[in-house]
């Protein structure tokens, strides 16, 4: 189920534990965008047949398909944040 789906009476979370999910999401979004600048940056160091290479490889297309999720879960976090908003207000 994602968060679209939740409606928030059936919510089995309470508000400092969504709050610490919200937060260890952040977390892991931070360093997922700190690598892949990273990369941007170590792309630009190599040669262009070392990059092609490089972009041919299966961990190569496995990065860019998590970068593809990853702009569902921005979706997710959002509804995830209304969410939490809706908690605040009931306590």
């Amino acid at each position: 189920m994602n968060v679209a789906q939740i409606n928030k009476n059936e919510l089995d979370i309470d508000l400092p534990n969504a709050k610490l999910a919200y937060t260890i999401i952040q977390s892991l979004l931070a360093g997922h965008e700190a690598l892949s600048d990273l990369l941007v940056v170590m792309a630009h160091a190599l040669d262009e047949d070392t990059t092609k290479a490089l972009t041919m490889t299966g961990e190569w297309q496995k990065y860019l398909e998590s970068k593809r999720e990853l702009e569902n879960t921005k979706l997710q976090i959002e509804k995830f944040i209304e969410v939490l908003k809706t908690l605040e207000g009931e306590e």
